[in-house]
């Protein structure tokens, strides 16, 4: 029997179904709610230099094992049967990796290894498989992302069975694997490399997915900053940190959401190579706006639990997260409409200057500091407004 599904499962391109974000796909995303409070909880218990690099390579595999999803089902068409299958086996896989985030360094590190590379290696053997019949050149593509992936599982599965001063250089070799892989095109001697011009894709689905997945970060930064609240006493500053926190959110779903993934959209649509600058855009400058929301609500709980703390540890994180979440914003926007916020801009120059006043001035305890970053996000959050009414361009676009 010849290789490959018989049944053609590509996104249609002539109905409104190649631009429209799946249920399935949604369900999908709602595991991804568990991993990034369990990522929370993990960067807040282990607020040390080691913690902060143990906590980037989850956030970066996380991310990636999200953004190559959200890709293949940019290809693949989850409404068939097939595909959904496909998809909710990967939502019960992702799962296993996100109750494993906690002990991921510890005696879970065979679980969340195994279960990354079963992602990984699964859905990029599937859409080969999927497509092969039906689009060879996509097929050819992906077998190439096939072969990198697998190197790249072999580090995970040999660092989670080595001790942790191997293990951390085993998985950062393994993302460095994957994500060089991607600069390069995936080539390998003899088959060639991946050309991003020749991809066709989905600009509104791609954008859309994404831009959900943002939304689900506040909304799980939220989530922690509920929890932590409900385990006190009501009082004073836990009421001042519960309202920071929900103004902070406001605002970077402002400064994110104000002109909506149809920015993305039209810039995608409109570009000679839309994979290209839908990597750009998508896979690469939405990391620190991930790894951004994710601290925020490090620092809430932080706020929340210890609202006279000062120090090192609760400046990185109060300070740091912002600056992260505004760095990736502004890159965002520059990639995709050719300019500097200016709003964006002074706002990352007044964080900066904040950090190193609260590092001299003992004034800054971990309250008063996130209320004054959450202040500036507001002023951000505002002044992009008026960049874009002066613009003349509607909300939302």
């Amino acid at each position: 029997m010849a290789f490959g599904m018989a049944r053609d499962v590509l996104r249609p391109t002539d109905s409104s179904r190649a631009d429209r974000v799946t249920y399935v796909e949604l369900f999908f995303d709602l595991v991804f709610v568990l991993a990034l409070t369990q990522l929370s909880a993990y960067l807040y218990d282990n607020q040390t230099s080691l913690g902060a690099f143990e906590g980037a390579i989850m956030v970066c595999a996380l991310w990636w094992a999200w953004v190559s999803t959200t890709w293949v089902t940019n290809w693949l068409d989850p409404v068939k049967l097939p595909v959904r299958g496909a998809v909710i086996t990967l939502a019960f896989v992702a799962l296993v990796m996100s109750v494993s985030i906690a002990e991921a360094f510890g005696d879970r590190a065979w679980a969340f290894a195994i279960a990354y590379v079963v992602l990984q290696v699964g859905r990029t053997g599937f859409i080969v498989w999927a497509t092969v019949r039906h689009d060879r050149a996509v097929a050819r593509d992906f077998a190439l992302v096939f072969g990198w992936t697998v190197a790249g599982g072999v580090l995970w599965i040999v660092g989670a069975l080595l001790p942790l001063t191997w293990q951390l250089p085993f998985w950062a070799a393994a993302l460095a694997l994957e994500l060089l892989g991607t600069v390069l095109g995936f080539p390998i001697p003899g088959r060639g490399k991946v050309l991003l011009r020749s991809w066709d894709l989905s600009g509104p689905h791609i954008a859309e997915r994404t831009a959900l997945f943002v939304l689900i970060a506040i909304g799980e930064g939220l989530l922690v900053t509920g929890f932590a609240f409900v385990e006190k006493e009501s009082s004073a500053s836990s009421i001042a940190s519960l309202a920071t926190a929900f103004v902070a959110a406001a605002a970077a779903w402002w400064i994110y959401f104000d002109h909506g993934e149809r920015v993305g959209a039209e810039a995608i649509e409109a570009s000679d190579e839309p994979a290209r600058l839908a990597r750009t855009a998508y896979t690469w400058v939405h990391l620190p706006i991930i790894a951004g929301i994710v601290l925020m609500s490090v620092g809430d709980k932080e706020m929340l639990s210890h609202p006279d703390e000062r120090g090192l540890a609760s400046t990185i994180v109060v300070v740091g997260a912002p600056i992260l979440f505004l760095t990736g914003t502004l890159l965002f926007r520059h990639v995709l409409e050719g300019r500097w916020s200016r709003a964006q801009l002074f706002g990352l120059i007044a964080l900066a200057l904040l950090a190193g006043v609260a590092f001299a001035v003992p004034f800054f305890d971990a309250l008063r500091l996130s209320i004054t970053t959450a202040i500036l996000l507001v002023g951000v959050a505002a002044g992009e407004t008026v960049e874009r009414l002066r613009r003349g361009r509607r909300a939302g676009g």
